[in-house]
């Protein structure tokens, strides 16, 4: 392997689902390696959640498969398929709005821990040392975002722009290898946009995982990704660098409706 060339942490083979008479995915196939920061794109009504719900257990596919880390995942469980180190945020926040910003980092932190229901019950020692850990921890993701600070504000307190971080460092929270961004930046303003694309970044290096993000804002994509891959009506229609999708005239046409 070359020094160019990474590992490939995710790759996605002729996957497709069909509800009913109608196919929202069809024959999409994708390679993400570990590290890359991969966008997926495409107009309204393309498919790209339909396949965050496949990558994630969401839905079963119909047809076709996903290797993960040298594993088959395709019509595994959600909690399998998170356990094994994929994580998600969604279009609309799913904060638990009405506990603090530290505690849903920590709900995050649980999931991957190993106490038992009786240490929890009984508050042993062996809870309490985890615990302890567990809010350290929470505390360093925080810091991260910048959202130290607000660990005891009630999460629906937060601005919009500090809840979407609040989000990603809850999924960061699961220990993930692979980090799906559903339109993060839906909502943002400018200046929020702009400096959610530097914090994208910093997980990324900080933490050394892939990240699949879809996203409408093209300055955002543009900024970040190495690789985009472009749907339109479930299909792959361009896979690339950024620079190629953006100038590729079947892109230009699904954007612009010509």
């Amino acid at each position: 392997m070359s020094n160019n060339e990474r590992e490939v942490l995710l790759e996605v083979k002729n996957l497709g689902i069909s509800f009913g008479g109608l196919r929202a995915v069809d024959n999409f196939s994708l390679k993400i390696e570990k590290g890359q920061l991969y966008g997926l794109i495409g107009p309204n009504g393309a498919g790209k959640t339909t396949i965050f719900n496949l990558l994630t257990g969401v839905y079963k596919p119909t047809d076709g498969s996903f290797m993960f880390d040298g594993e088959e995942l395709a019509g595994k469980s959600a909690i399998d398929i998170n356990k094994k180190g994929i994580a998600r945020t969604f279009q609309n926040i799913r904060l638990f709005g009405n506990m603090s910003v530290l505690d849903n980092v920590k709900v995050g932190l649980h999931n991957s821990e190993s106490t038992s229901l009786f240490d929890s019950i009984f508050r042993t020692p062996k809870y309490r040392k985890e615990e302890k850990i567990v809010t350290e921890k929470a505390l360093e993701l925080l810091d991260v975002f910048g959202l130290k600070e607000e660990a005891n504000f009630k999460a629906s307190n937060l601005p919009y722009g500090k809840q979407r971080k609040l989000e990603i460092a809850r999924a960061l929270g699961t220990n993930p290898k692979l980090l799906l961004l559903d339109e993060p930046a839906a909502g943002m303003n400018p200046a929020e946009t702009a400096e959610l694309m530097e914090t994208i970044a910093l997980v990324r290096n900080k933490f050394g995982i892939s990240i699949l993000l879809i996203e409408h804002d093209m300055s955002l994509v543009m900024g970040i990704c190495e690789r985009l891959v472009v749907l339109e009506y479930g299909r792959v229609i361009a896979d690339g660098l950024p620079d190629e999708v953006v100038h590729n005239p079947r892109v230009v046409s699904a954007y612009l409706g010509e």
